[in-house]
């Protein structure tokens, strides 16, 4: 390494050293994240049947390099069904200690039930609360295990800790942020 490389480095550190530092006071501040950001899994429905889309072909289990996803597909009930088509997600459960952020299981799913949402506050104290089940990933279940929880133990609605820079994804469909 030369002397003018170590400069060149020597250059940048001075030049951060009087700039304004970016900093944002979390949790009172809301961070700002891109609409490209990928966070929690949600399982979205139809929105005009508010089918789930989910027909448990577990192509996104096979598709994790983790090996964080579990499903287990159940036949149908034509008179009262879940999703649209034969089968159905009985049992959908992501280990989210395992989950790497890839977004392998959204590309590979064929329906496009599952969208990485834009939550990142999922850290907990209990093992048990980072197994996701499909009740806690589905539209309209609004933070995480700990958040619900919290929540419900003060008595006041769930807070993001997020605001979105732009438009959502259109994967996002009938996912409601505020």
């Amino acid at each position: 390494m030369g002397v003018l490389e170590i400069a060149k480095g020597m250059g940048v550190t001075l030049g951060k050293l009087f700039q304004k530092p970016v900093t944002v006071s979390y949790p009172e501040q809301r961070a700002t994240l891109q609409p490209r950001f990928r966070g929690r899994h949600v399982l979205t429905r139809h929105p005009g049947t508010g089918l789930e889309k989910c027909i448990g072909c577990s192509l996104c289990a096979a598709a994790c390099p983790a090996y964080a996803i579990y499903v287990e597909a159940a036949e149908n009930d034509p008179a009262n069904p879940t999703a649209p088509g034969e089968r159905y997600a009985k049992v959908y459960e992501i280990n989210m200690l395992r989950c790497i952020f890839c977004g392998m299981c959204e590309e590979a799913c064929p329906t496009g039930a599952v969208v990485m949402g834009n939550e990142f506050e999922m850290a907990d104290y209990r093992y048990g609360d980072f197994v996701y089940a499909k009740e806690d990933m589905l539209v309209g279940v609004t933070g995480s295990l700990p958040q619900r929880r919290e929540a419900a133990r003060s008595g006041k609605p769930v807070r993001l800790g997020f605001q979105l820079e732009g438009q959502p994804r259109a994967e996002l469909e009938g996912v409601k942020y505020p």
